[in-house]
C-alpha cells in the first residue's frame, strides 16, 4: 500500500528490537514484572536491544509519580533501557503527521456514535457515522475503516502459535478520541515503527489487538514485527493480575526474589539456591539458561507464588 508522505523513521535494523511498554497507571506489579523479564531476556538472548517506552496518553487514568516509579522498579530489578526511555505524551507530533496519512488516503471517518449505542450492537461498530456522517461541528472520534482488509489474519504468534483472527468482526475502530487524545492502536504502531522494533512479546490480554495494529502498519507501509504473547498472572478469582484488581506493587527490596518467581512462572526452572542469591547472579543464569519453547502456550495462568510474594 502506497501513501503520499510516509513518516519519518530509521532504517530497519538487521537486530532484534524489544520493547517493554507500560501505562503508568500505578506501580509495577509481578503481571507486569514478568512481561519486562521476559522481554528483556528474549532480547539478551537474540544479542538484541531492549527498550523501555512508558504509554502515558490517558492523563485521567494516570497516577502523578507512576511513571518515574516504574522506571525505578525496573531499575531495581537491573532491567535498565538500552536508550532513552520514550515518553507517548511527548510524540503528539508524529500521531499528527500518522493521522494525517490516514486521512489522505481515505481511510478514516469522524465518529459521534457513543458507548451506549456500541454496548447495544454487542460491541461490534456497524459503520454508521460512515454512511451518516456526522456535523462538522460536532466533537466526534476517527475510525478508522477495515473495510478492505482480508477477512481473517493469519500469523504465527512466537509463544501461543498459528493465529487467525477476524480483522472486520468488530467493525471499523478509533484510533482518536473524541476527548482529543490518541487511541492506543495508533499510537503504539507508530512508535514500534519509530523506534525500529523487530519483535514484539507481551501479555495475551493484547493478543486480540494484534489484527487491528497489523491493518495500521499496512497503511503506514511498515512491515509489522513478529508477535509472542506470553500467559498473563491471574488471581485466585481467573482475573488477570491488575493494577484494577489491585494487584499490589512489586517490592523492589527482593529483586531476586521476584526474578525467581517470575522465571518459575514463565516455566524456566529456576534452582532453588537463587532465590537468595544476588541480582547479578540470577540474572546471569537467567540469560544463559533462557528457552520460550519453555513458557507455557496458555492465555492465562494462576500462580500460587504470588501469595509468598505478598508475605515477604
Amino acid at each position: 500500500m502506497l501513501v503520499s508522505q510516509p513518516l519519518d523513521t530509521p532504517n530497519i535494523p538487521n537486530t532484534y528490537r524489544g520493547r517493554f511498554a507500560p501505562s503508568p497507571t500505578g506501580p509495577l506489579h509481578f503481571g507486569s514484572l514478568v512481561s519486562a523479564i521476559a522481554s528483556y531476556l528474549e532480547a539478551r538472548h537474540h544479542h538484541g536491544r531492549w527498550l523501555v517506552r512508558i504509554e502515558d496518553l490517558d492523563p485521567p487514568r494516570e497516577q502523578p509519580g507512576a511513571a518515574e516509579a516504574i522506571i525505578s522498579t525496573l531499575e531495581a530489578h537491573g532491567l535498565v533501557s538500552d536508550e532513552a526511555v520514550l515518553y507517548q505524551s511527548e510524540r503528539y507530533e508524529i500521531y499528527n503527521k500518522a493521522l494525517s496519512i490516514l486521512e489522505h488516503q481515505g481511510a478514516t471517518y469522524p465518529c459521534t456514535c457513543t458507548r451506549p449505542r456500541l454496548k447495544s450492537l454487542g460491541n461490534v461498530y456497524d459503520g454508521h457515522c460512515a454512511i451518516h456522517p456526522p456535523q462538522d461541528n460536532e466533537p466526534a472520534a476517527i475510525r478508522l475503516s477495515v473495510q478492505q482488509a482480508d477477512a481473517f489474519l493469519l500469523f504465527n504468534d512466537t509463544i501461543q502459535g498459528e493465529q487467525s483472527q477476524p480483522l472486520k468482526h468488530d467493525g471499523d475502530f478509533i484510533i482518536h478520541r473524541k476527548d482529543g487524545l490518541y487511541a492506543y492502536q495508533l499510537a503504539v504502531v507508530v512508535d514500534d515503527i519509530a523506534q525500529n522494533i523487530t519483535h514484539v512479546l507481551r501479555g495475551s490480554d493484547l493478543l486480540p489487538t494484534t489484527a487491528r495494529q497489523w491493518w495500521v502498519y499496512q497503511h503506514l507501509s511498515a512491515n509489522a514485527p513478529l508477535f509472542g504473547h506470553l500467559p498473563v498472572v491471574t488471581n485466585p478469582l481467573g482475573q488477570k493480575l491488575s493494577k484494577q484488581n489491585k494487584a499490589p506493587a512489586i517490592d523492589s527490596n527482593q529483586a531476586s526474589l521476584n526474578w525467581w518467581h517470575a522465571l518459575t512462572f514463565l516455566g524456566q526452572a529456576p534452582q532453588e539456591n537463587l532465590k537468595q542469591s544476588p541480582l547479578t547472579e540470577i540474572m546471569t543464569w537467567a540469560k544463559q539458561h533462557w528457552r520460550t519453547e519453555r513458557i507455557p502456550q496458555q492465555l492465562g495462568l494462576g500462580y500460587t507464588g504470588i501469595a509468598t510474594l505478598q508475605s515477604n
